[in-house]
């Protein structure tokens, strides 16, 4: 058993259907690249789930958009709050616009979709 502490900005990885769908069902911000939803979850870190439909392409670039994700939430660690669980919902955009606009757009939505639960 590991009883190290986790390090700051450290993401837990989604990987049951059942944790995508409770996702499904929280709070929702939508942006050109991706579709942010979060939920409440008793565990302590932040988790983080990726999905790209067929619809966005074929596999290199569903598998290129999800990349991209993936370093925009790495980058954005911080800002995801304990005891909640993000699904990002990729879509073909995230290919055409600048990283760096992927990264204030998700931090920017990251704001918003916490501000909507507690309003």
């Amino acid at each position: 058993m590991n009883t190290a502490m986790p390090r700051d900005g450290a993401l837990r990885r989604l990987k049951n259907r059942s944790e995508f769908l409770k996702a499904a069902r929280g709070q929702r911000v939508g942006r050109a690249a991706f579709s942010l939803q979060a939920n409440a979850r008793e565990l302590d870190l932040p988790g983080i789930g990726f999905t790209v439909t067929k619809q966005m392409g074929n596999s290199p670039e569903r598998n290129r958009i999800r990349r991209r994700l993936r370093a925009a939430a790495k980058a954005c660690a911080s800002g995801f709050e304990p005891q909640h669980d993000y699904v990002l919902v990729g879509r073909r955009e995230a290919l055409s616009i600048s990283y760096g606009q992927l990264v204030n757009d998700l931090a920017a939505a990251i704001s918003k979709v916490h501000l909507k639960k507690k309003s």
